[in-house]
């Protein structure tokens, strides 16, 4: 059984931006659920969209007037705003009853990382220390089709020396607002550069200024790498 809706890393430079966030899910039309915001318990609203099959269990199983712990993929639209895509939720009270072989487990519903919690691994392209701004590039694995979807920039807060630019790195972030700012980062090594038949990385530097996919807990769906 799973217990947990972020899968281990099972490689080393493995990208990836994926969180849960508890509140409660408003759409912008009561008919069509696709397209709202999360209201959490701080009062912020947060942009949203829900992909994939976590529609069809929001309409068959959810109760939306009250709060959940959804598990989203962030994006960086505008400064200053986080915008979420919903692909699964963490609830194994609710969409894994107890049964005789399997009896409810205290505090299921709980992560140990707690609510607002982000894992966010790439390559660090802008850090200024001074200011708290970070860029994050997330590359996201090829479609079923063959295609390579188009790398996506997460900005971010917290406090990362400039000798680690172009290096890639494993961040643990909490949502503060509309911003997920750095509790802990690890630096995993230089971001080799592609196309470099030598496979050499890139030396630190540049402008100062600047995945496997998880399964869900029962039914709860989640799409990683994104």
């Amino acid at each position: 059984m799973r217990q947990h809706p972020i899968s281990p890393v099972t490689e080393p430079t493995q990208y990836r931006a994926i969180g849960v966030v508890r509140g409660c899910y408003v759409p912008a039309d009561p008919d069509q659920l696709t397209r709202g915001l999360i209201r959490t318990a701080d009062g912020t609203e947060i942009e949203a969209v829900v992909l994939g099959r976590l529609l069809t269990l929001m309409r068959r199983h959810l109760d939306l007037a009250t709060p959940h712990l959804w598990v989203v993929y962030p994006r960086s639209r505008e400064e200053n705003q986080l915008h979420l895509q919903m692909v699964g939720v963490w609830e194994p009270s609710t969409l894994t009853p107890p049964t005789e072989d399997a009896p409810a487990v205290p505090d299921a519903d709980q992560l140990p990382e707690g609510d607002d919690y982000f894992s966010i691994r790439g390559e660090l392209i802008f850090t200024r220390p001074e200011t708290g701004d970070l860029v994050i590039k997330v590359r996201q694995q090829p479609r079923p089709d063959g295609n390579r979807p188009v790398p996506f920039k997460l900005q971010l807060r917290g406090d990362i020396p400039l000798e680690h630019l172009r290096h890639f790195v494993s961040l643990d972030l909490r949502r503060q607002g509309q911003q997920l700012a750095v509790e802990r980062f690890e630096v995993i090594g230089p971001v080799a550069e592609r196309g470099n038949r030598g496979g050499r990385a890139r030396k630190p530097g540049g402008d100062k200024g600047g995945p496997a996919k998880p399964k869900g807990h029962g039914r709860a769906v989640t799409r990683q790498g994104r």
